[in-house]
């Protein structure tokens, strides 16, 4: 994902994130981006007999929506929202106000 984040809507294809990646076979990573795909992190594009991938969002928008999953698991979302709220710094704490005053909030991606 990190590739892929680099540039976003650069579309990369399965050999070029494995030779990023020499560590690992190009099956391997093959794999993991159809997986991706399957889950919805990564778009995937047919361009003649190359299957290109690319985000289907931001390192962001990702962070975002494990954050809100986790919250939604603990069951007590106000009391996970307190005491996060109680970990931020007064300019982390500023930035999430500034967005919480904003009128028009970016709709949650469905679930993948």
């Amino acid at each position: 994902m990190d590739l892929l984040w680099e540039e976003p809507g650069r579309e990369l294809t399965g050999r070029d994130v494995a030779d990023a990646l020499p560590g690992y076979a190009y099956t391997t990573v093959a794999t993991v981006l159809d997986r991706l795909a399957q889950k919805g992190m990564v778009n995937r594009r047919m361009e003649g007999r190359a299957i290109r991938f690319s985000t289907t969002g931001t390192r962001a928008d990702h962070t975002a929506e494990m954050m809100h999953e986790t919250l939604v698991v603990t069951g007590d979302t106000d009391s996970a929202l307190v005491r996060f709220a109680e970990t931020l710094s007064r300019s982390e704490a500023d930035v999430l106000r500034r967005a919480l005053d904003q009128p028009k909030r970016k709709p949650r991606r469905t679930k993948r």
